[in-house]
């Protein structure tokens, strides 16, 4: 439909216009309406931040969302940096992060406390002033808490200094006498945290290996704004909560690897029992070590017969994960794996395997549960023992809300003012072209090939309970975690059994995509951008997935600008790797520009000290003119609108549809 504004009666869409006539019943909240957008759109665009790879790295996440990757230490030092000591901006800054604690530490120490509630108040409300100065009064009022709405509402917009100063004086003085200034501070802080970071992007991977990424999920899930998109480790774990028992074994091997079952046990409070039963008499005296944990945080502790009871448990999960894989790559031809099945070339009485036509020596002939004749059988111990772990994932309140949440703000890949976001790649061959692979009998690649990947995934979780179809997307996300051509894993294949098995490390390798190796080609990225009908001139790739290694000279920001790498090693297994804690990108009006983070410390140093985390800024582009909300994905949307409300005007204005003095919700009844 035509939606400029149009003068000949008969080329109104009536029907429309009446309906839009119910939410704008007079000329003059029509008009209200277009002098609200036209303005707003004269804004500044808002705060976009993006993050990926957070792997259940908790503390560090919260203290960036806290921190707003540095934003609000910025503001604070914007405003006071001639006024107050620098000891005195972070202890004002570390309020803001953690206003709660803090408050606890500055009641022991400050004498005159009523003094000071009322300097800092003053200083949390020119903060506050600061970060809400972009956005129209209507928005900011929404993010008001709700039980100092009024009051903090009046203090931001104090423009009447001389008649109303002994007012506001008076409306400080009074929080401070009632004792409602903690709840107040506490209200301010949260309230330019919210407003410094209008949007938050995730890029995938906040499961696995750090400690509790349900901690993370938790926070996500009570942020203002944030779309997330799966991670390779993110859509292992939704397809466990679907009732994949590979996926499940694949979480709970991860896990494993790690020494991490916090987040199991805790976290989502799955019951392991029948597992550990079974594993300790499968492997009673088998020390399995070549399925002992790897990569131990320091601060953790273990006694020795726990390692020993956690590499039982590995090695049982493991034999269990290559029959469930062996299964699964049997249904599915489709997916072109078979160099994936290596139970069934185990020669035990040599003690080698065949891998892609070489034998090696293999390091644990030991498989008591595994048949020569069908290895890809499971025992009855195991059925029973998965279907214990089946019931537990699904009936875990926590983890299914948490997964929910994921398919309600997630996808595969999002296109959002201009940028392109997915974790891991848009698979292709080695001339640069999008690697094709069939599914469902038809040749998929590029957008469709993401497309049918997100349909599928959406299936193994929403389809029919026990349907063929619901089997096939549960079958599917395994795929999208290890499948050679899987957007989300990137690589031709997953070593896992080699890993465990073979002393020799060149066939551990896993090869990555051709994609990675056409990240700084300008024209690839280019092709990509165009695949999903974005402007390659103006609009950039936002990747995570593969650390950069920072500390080798690698650089993020690749192909002239139009890719950024955002994966920066959040995950403390890969700060060696990466030399720095994660990145943060930051787009915000006047362009865009990359903020590495330093690894974190404690909350409690945080806190006590006001040790923050050093971050240092590396803008990478900027704009002339500073972007406007009209440039923005919000923006057409209102433009859209105002170009309904000008033919509703017009419509108004010819008497084609009539003004309703009292609106109704039902129309007009006459």
């Amino acid at each position: 439909m035509d939606k400029q504004v149009q003068t000949n009666p008969a080329s109104f869409n009536r029907k429309y216009v009446e309906l839009l006539a119910r939410e704008y019943p007079t000329i003059q909240k029509v008009a209200a309406s277009i002098i609200n957008l036209q303005a707003n759109m004269d804004l500044p665009k808002g705060t976009e931040h993006f993050m990926s790879d957070l792997h259940g790295e908790h503390e560090a996440f919260e203290h960036i969302l806290n921190n707003a990757s540095g934003v609000i230490k910025e503001k604070v030092d914007l405003v006071y940096a001639n006024t107050l000591s620098n000891t005195e901006r972070s202890e004002l800054a570390t309020l803001i992060y953690y206003p709660e604690k803090k408050l606890e530490l500055i009641k022991k120490d400050k004498r005159d406390l009523k003094d000071w509630y009322r300097i800092t108040l003053h200083r949390l409300i020119e903060i506050c002033r600061v970060v809400a100065s972009k956005y129209p009064r209507s928005k900011v009022r929404r993010a008001l808490p709700e039980d100092f709405d009024y009051i903090i509402d009046e203090l931001l917009h104090t423009n009447d200094v001389e008649n109303k100063e002994l007012y506001y004086e008076r409306i400080i003085a009074t929080i401070i006498d009632i004792d409602r200034a903690d709840a107040f501070i506490r209200a301010l802080a949260e309230l330019i945290k919210r407003l410094a970071v209008d949007r938050l992007h995730i890029v995938g991977d906040i499961f696995d290996r750090g400690a509790r990424p349900d901690i993370i999920l938790d926070s996500l899930m009570e942020h203002h704004c944030v779309d997330i998109q799966w991670g390779n480790h993110d859509i292992l774990w939704m397809g466990a909560a679907a009732g994949s028992l590979a996926c499940i074994a694949n979480v709970l091997n991860v896990s494993l690897q790690y020494s991490n079952l916090d987040v199991i046990e805790i976290g989502y409070g799955i019951n392991l029992r029948s597992l550990i039963l079974f594993a300790q008499e499968a492997y009673a005296k088998d020390d399995c070590q070549c399925f002992a944990a790897r990569n131990i945080a320091p601060q953790r502790h273990f006694e020795k017969k726990d390692m020993t009871l956690i590499a039982k448990i590995h090695k049982a999960v493991a034999v269990m994960l290559f029959k469930l894989e062996g299964q699964l790559i049997h249904r599915h031809p489709e997916y072109e794996m078979e160099d994936r099945l290596l139970l069934d070339k185990i020669d035990y009485e040599k003690g080698t395997v065949l891998v892609e036509q070489t034998t090696y020596p293999i390091r644990d002939c030991h498989f008591p549960t595994v048949d020569p004749k069908d290895p890809y059988a499971l025992t009855k111990e195991e059925e029973r023992c998965l279907d214990a772990l089946k019931m537990s994932f699904m009936q875990s309140e926590k983890l299914q809300r948490h997964v929910r949440f994921l398919y309600s703000k997630g996808g595969l890949y999002r296109c959002y003012n201009s940028n392109l976001l997915f974790h891991g790649c848009i698979p292709m061959n080695e001339d640069g072209s999008f690697a094709s692979i069939r599914f469902d009998s038809q040749a998929l690649c590029g957008k469709p090939l993401m497309d049918y990947a997100e349909a599928m995934a959406r299936r193994a979780y929403f389809g029919e309970e026990g349907s063929q179809e619901q089997r096939q997307g549960q079958d599917f996300m395994w795929y999208l975690w290890c499948g050679k051509l899987s957007p989300l894993f990137g690589r031709n294949k997953m070593s896992t059994f080699e890993k465990y098995l073979i002393e020799d490390p060149s066939v551990r390798q896993e090869p990555k995509n051709a994609y990675y190796s056409f990240t700084d080609d300008e024209e690839a990225c280019s092709r990509i951008l165009r695949e999903f009908g974005l402007d390659a001139a103006t609009s950039h790739i936002i990747n995570g997935h593969v650390p950069v290694k920072t500390k080798d000279g690698e650089s993020p920001v690749k192909a002239s600008g139009k890719l950024i790498v955002i994966d920066g090693g959040f995950c403390k297994a890969y700060q060696p790797t990466t030399g720095i804690a994660g990145y943060t990108l930051i787009y915000n009006s006047h362009g865009m520009r990359l903020i590495s983070h330093a690894p974190f410390d404690t909350v409690q140093t945080a806190i006590e000290e006001n040790k923050d985390i050093i971050s240092t800024s590396n803008i990478f582009e900027t704009v002339n003119i500073r972007r406007k909300v009209a440039d923005t994905d919000e923006g057409a949307v209102m433009k859209e609108r105002v170009e309904d409300l000008k033919m509703l005007l017009n419509a108004y204005r010819l008497g084609i549809v009539k003004e309703q003095a009292h609106s109704s919700p039902y129309g007009d009844r006459e």
